[in-house]
């Protein structure tokens, strides 16, 4: 931040001074108008920068002539600011009207309309216009071929953009190429440590990442913080969002502590180096409720989500997708909670906003739709849910390549209304039809394919086919060990699941031994209250339940009560579950001490009434034989 202020009163103090010296309308107060609005836009102060860049613009189209290529500048530059604003139609139009100029100044292939594609790219992806993105990119490509060295730093950035509209397009063979011979030119035309590598690192790291290949992700990530470290001042926000890489990757794979420790130092980078309403500081906090929401500290995620909210809604238009975001995250935790008209409200809150922002058939419209269908779907609103999944995969299939992850997804989703309702042929169906879509779009072992494989588990146990069952739990935990490290939740989730089986088949002792590895892990991965170890102890609870040991279970249903009651609301239906299975086995338990009292006192009767009849029966014999006495 101190940097930026210093870089702004340099600007302005120029400024004054050309004031004086200068016509109203000189070209180097645009040029002045034009540095101040590039501090304000790395500032995050969107609207004053656009002001900055408006006031510039005004000034050359008196001072130059009408197609001047400064005037292209001054309009590429707006263009980047909408463009950050989430006004994509004003960013469009912007970035193809500098291109229009420049078209008119420049010859053919100059480096300058390489840049008006590039711009006009970054804008299509944003739209979700991934075909007319990736032309534009390319279009760029083909005139900085022309015009530039073969290793010049600007084709690396072209193949940074192709790269990444691939990603967002779920090719990530295709992105992992363009971002790798990215790297390739800028470790040629570069220094060792120029913060460029690390944006190259940095990316690789993201496909890795989303590719389920958290170790080669780790190591990306580590290498762009390395160079980032020795290239930029110790606070310098790149800093901050190298630290927030590593750290979603730990998210991921179920290291929570460390996950927390380094978005929190994110946050103290960028609380030193932007203002306090950047939109930077709205995503650290975004990303601490995203850890706190998988350690079931729900008040904790929703406390951040919500001061990401204040941020963004200080910061950005009140339609910018970032808000759509938070409402989103504020919907998720909500759900988690079993506040589901909550949730519900905040997911419609977050598709108004991106039904304005956004085409109608883009992607993140899509995913709106799917989270709404979850919530209907806890609800037991199942065919409000199926529409809400049906919306969302119909919009997913014109904006998607076919065998695009987010369509296995969509398929999940509407396999889990299904199982809700019954239905399990449909609902296997789904399930199959997600998992051929995973086998296709990601690596053979991504955590992807062991989700499929245990929600066709999940149709299976209750369908009776308890081997098949079997056979797909073990699937998913098998992929689960390869993907995954040995204490991550999902794993735990796994041995829960098969544990349920053995109970099912009437494995009691398999059904236990399944269930305390379960919760093995868990004590290593999660929090002591997490409502996950609720799960476990309630299953457990059915267990000794069915083998007739009352006392263990109660125990389990009461460590199962006092886990949700602390964390979840007291209407939610665990709680009152968990009440209702305490007060269950209480009565199996007094039940069987009556029945003992009974048993005992029939056997008590029995032998008082078998001694009175010894007693009888000998008084008849010493009567009738007299000798015997």
């Amino acid at each position: 931040m101190g940097e930026y202020s210093k870089a702004l009163l340099s600007y302005e103090r120029s400024l004054k001074i050309q004031k004086i010296a200068l016509p109203p309308n000189h070209p180097d107060l645009a040029a002045s108008y034009q540095g101040i609005g590039n501090v304000y836009d790395n500032m995050g102060e969107y609207s004053k920068a656009l002001s900055s860049y408006e006031r510039s613009l005004k000034i050359q189209k008196t001072a130059l002539p009408p197609n001047h290529p400064d005037l292209a500048a001054s309009y590429g530059n707006i263009g980047n600011v909408y463009s950050k604003m989430g006004e994509y139609s004003k960013a469009l139009s912007s970035h193809e009207r500098s291109l229009q100029i420049e078209k008119v100044a420049l010859p053919p292939n100059h480096p300058d309309l390489a840049a008006s594609y590039q711009g006009i790219g970054v804008v299509y992806s944003h739209m979700g216009e991934y075909s007319k993105a990736l032309s534009s990119y390319e279009r760029s490509l083909e005139i900085k071929k022309i015009a530039l060295p073969p290793n010049h730093p600007d084709l690396a950035r072209s193949y940074q953009g192709i790269g990444m509209v691939y990603y967002n397009m779920g090719e990530y063979s295709k992105a992992l190429s363009s971002y790798e011979r990215s790297l390739e030119i800028t470790e040629i035309a570069l220094p060792p440590n120029h913060p460029d590598l690390a944006s190259s690192y940095g990316n690789i790291g993201n496909v890795y990442d989303d590719m389920g290949e958290y170790s080669k992700a780790l190591s990306s990530y580590e290498r762009s913080l390395e160079i980032t470290e020795i290239a930029l001042p110790p606070n310098h926000p790149s800093l901050a969002s190298s630290y927030g890489n590593i750290a979603n990757v730990y998210s991921k794979m179920g290291e929570y502590s460390k996950a927390l420790s380094l978005y929190e130092r994110s946050l103290e980078i960028t609380k030193i180096a932007l203002p306090p309403n950047h939109p930077d500081l709205a995503a650290s906090y975004n990303n601490i409720g995203l850890v706190y929401n998988k350690m079931g500290e729900y008040s904790k995620a929703l406390s951040s989500y919500e001061r990401s909210l204040e941020i963004t809604e200080i910061a950005l238009p009140p339609n910018h997708l970032d808000l759509a975001a938070s409402y989103n995250n504020i919907g998720l935790v909500y759900t988690n909670m079993g506040e589901y008209s909550k949730a519900l409200s905040s997911h419609e809150r977050s598709l108004e906003i991106k039904k304005i922002a956004l085409p109608p058939n883009h992607p993140d419209l899509a995913a709106s739709y799917n989270n709404i269908g979850l919530v209907y779907t806890n609800m037991g609103e199942y065919l409000k849910a199926l529409s809400s999944h049906d919306r969302s995969l119909e919009i997913k299939k014109i904006a998607l390549p076919p065998n695009h992850p987010d369509l296995a997804r969509s398929y999940q989703g509407i396999g889990m209304v299904y199982y809700n309702m019954g239905e399990y042929s449909k609902a296997l169906s789904s399930y199959e039809r997600s998992l051929e879509i995973t086998e296709i779009a990601l690596p053979p072992n991504h955590p992807d394919l062991a989700s499929s494989y245990g929600n066709i588990g999940n149709v299976y146990d209750n369908m009776g086919e308890y081997s098949k069952a079997l056979s797909s739990y073990n699937r998913s935990l098998e992929i689960q060990k390869i993907a995954l490290p040995p204490n991550h939740p999902d794993l735990a989730a796994s041995y829960n699941n098969i544990g349920m089986v053995y109970t099912n088949m009437g494995e009691y002792l398999k059904a236990l031994s399944s269930h305390d590895r379960s919760l093995e892990i868990k004590k290593i991965a999660l929090p002591p209250n997490h409502p996950d170890f609720a799960t476990s102890y309630h299953n457990m609870g059915l267990v000794c339940e069915n083998m007739g040991d009352y006392s263990k279970a109660l125990h389990f249903h009461e460590r199962t009560r006092d886990i949700v009651q602390k964390t979840l609301p007291p209407t939610h239906p665990h709680v009152v579950q968990s009440k209702s299975d305490v007060e269950r086995v209480k009565k199996k338990i007094s039940k069987d001490e009556n029945d003992f009292k009974l048993v005992t006192a029939i056997v008590k009767d029995l032998k008082e009434a078998n001694l009175r009849r010894i007693q009888v029966e000998s008084h008849r014999i010493i009567k009738d034989n007299p000798n015997v006495g």
